[in-house]
């Protein structure tokens, strides 16, 4: 029993032995290496490597290393003899890692010092890439000893791996594809909403095509790309770009929800409120940019957590209160408030860096730009057609659709000067609807006030489409009917128009019906003056008996 439970120990102490094959790759690192957090962070790599004394521990595939400011986690490993005939690098997929060194002891017994990480230029990296990359010198017949030392204020959760110069090759064609379809998308949202912006006059665009190029910007800055490509040479901003970019798109889209529910309409205060938070984040993102890298998340995460809260509410408010956009703006921010939660989760050192931290914000992002596009492209249909109703009120009755006196005016005077030139002749009407208080008192108020409404809809089906109908007061309508007419298809337009209102109306009762009485005349008339007619129509229809048992009276000349 001592001896297999001896053999059972030793099988759970070893370890998993390194194998650089190129037909599994990336090679993990495991636990094939060791640990050691150095709190003083002074220690050097002789000392390091002579000192039987340090309490190293083996490394794990997804550990985090949790350690602060002014501290370093240094991980020793051997790279057994393989074959060199293709070229190898330790990767360390983590773009915002401070600072990487990796040590190699050479023949005469010095250590050689590679460098990388996000506070120092990219161009100055051994190999410039979206994350560190470091060139492993092989042999076949020896092993090779390495000692690696990491800075990062937040800890170290970032798997250790090698890669061959042909599987990097081909994994950043693809990885540069996915990328690419990302960004290409979101420089054309950003592209389609500037344009929108200009030719639409719509301050939404205008807040959402800035907010659509800091999104891709901080996705950018914190996969790599930013500091590859667009800031080489910048040490420091590539140092606090994943944090101070983060923060400006939470200021903008904060500007843009409040813009689409149109939150100064609704309530100034909340508006006040999400202007009042988008100047804190101003202040943030200085804040961010000047004070100890270690304090930095104290500030960022509550500020992410606050703008987030308080975008929801902002939305959910508007719901509330009819906003037609805002439910989908919920369902369009919904992935990408959960893919947030990720990369900020990796940078407090609460998960290990993996797909999902790295690109889960692209993703989200992805699913959002084209949701929200659809919401601005219904936005401003809506308001054009708004707009167009607006302008149009005054020539036209907003209840019925139908055109107004004026336009009624305009037209009349414009029917006389052809009938005029053409030698024919047109009809005018005025048309009242004499039995309101009739229908009130047998009915109700509602009745009496959808009367007029299905009375327009009538006189609409009656008009041909040369006609014109309009609306010249509550119980008041007008008709031309252009010609050329005969004496009696003029004569006979009056009688149709009584005969097709006294007309049951669908799911109504056959006394809910509406009795007009019409003054028409002949166009042209001796005067040739459309308001002098009207004038005129009006007075001969306010002449009729109330007791009148006509209904049509045609105007004496």
């Amino acid at each position: 029993m001592l001896l297999l439970g001896a053999v059972l120990s030793l099988s759970a102490l070893a370890r998993t032995a390194l194998e650089l094959d190129t037909a599994r790759q990336p090679v993990n690192l495991d636990d094939w290496g060791d640990a050691w957090i150095d709190t003083g962070g002074k220690a050097q790599p002789a000392q390091v490597d002579r000192d039987p004394s340090l309490p190293w521990q083996p490394t794990r595939g997804n550990a985090i290393y949790a350690f602060a400011a002014g501290q370093a986690l240094w991980v020793r490993f051997t790279l057994p003899p393989s074959p060199d005939n293709e070229r190898w690098y330790l990767e360390l997929p983590y773009p915002s890692v401070n600072l990487v060194s990796l040590y190699r002891q050479d023949g005469a017994g010095q250590w050689d010092e590679q460098r990388a990480g996000d506070t120092l230029a990219v161009n100055t990296w051994p190999v410039p890439h979206r994350h560190p990359l470091m060139p492993v010198a092989l042999s076949a017949e020896t092993p090779r000893r390495y000692l690696l030392r990491i800075e990062n204020p937040y800890g170290f959760s970032a798997p250790l791996r090698f890669v061959s110069e042909s599987y990097l090759s081909y994994h950043e064609q693809r990885v540069s594809l996915i990328l690419g379809i990302y960004f290409g998308l979101a420089g054309l949202a950003a592209l389609l909403a500037a344009l929108s912006a200009v030719s639409l006059r719509d301050r939404a665009y205008a807040l959402y095509a800035p907010s659509v190029a800091l999104m891709a910007l901080t996705q950018a800055s914190m996969t790599g790309i930013a500091g590859l490509h667009l800031w080489p040479g910048l040490a420091w901003w590539n140092d606090v770009s994943s944090l101070v970019l983060p923060v400006l798109t939470l200021i903008s889209l904060l500007l843009f929800v409040s813009a689409v529910v149109s939150m100064r309409e609704r309530s100034r205060h909340f508006h006040a409120g999400l202007i009042g938070l988008a100047v804190l984040g101003a202040l943030v993102a200085i804040g961010i940019m000047v004070i100890e890298p270690q304090h930095r998340l104290w500030l960022l995460v509550p500020y992410t957590l606050l703008t987030q809260v308080a975008g929801l509410l902002a939305l959910f408010w508007s719901w509330r209160r009819g906003d037609r956009f805002a439910p989908w703006l919920v369902l369009g921010a919904l992935p990408v408030i959960g893919a947030a939660a990720l990369p900020i989760a990796r940078i407090c050192g609460l998960v290990p860096v993996s797909f999902a931290t790295m690109y889960g914000m692209q993703i989200g992002i992805a699913f959002e730009l084209p949701v929200l596009l659809v919401i601005l492209m219904l936005r401003s249909q809506q308001r054009r057609e708004h707009n167009r109703r607006i302008h149009g009120m005054d020539r036209m009755d907003p209840a019925t659709g139908l055109i107004n006196g004026h336009v009624l005016t305009e037209r009349l005077q414009r029917m006389i000067g052809r009938s005029e030139r053409l030698h024919h002749q047109s009809a005018v009407l005025l048309i009242d609807i004499v039995n309101i208080e009739q229908i009130q008192r047998g009915f109700d108020r509602k009745s009496a006030e959808e009367l007029p409404l299905r009375v327009a809809g009538r006189l609409l089906a009656t008009a041909r489409s040369i006609d014109s109908v309009a609306r010249l007061s509550e119980y008041r309508f007008g008709m031309l009917v252009e010609g050329p007419l005969t004496s009696e298809e003029a004569a006979a337009v009056g009688p149709r128009l009584v005969a097709r209102c006294l007309m049951p109306f669908r799911n109504k009762p056959p006394e809910w019906v509406a009795q007009l009485r019409v003054v028409w005349a002949r166009v042209p008339q001796d005067s040739g003056d459309a308001t002098a007619l009207l004038e005129r129509l009006g007075s001969a229809l306010g002449a009729v008996p109330r007791d009148s048992r006509r209904a049509v009276f045609p105007l004496r000349e």
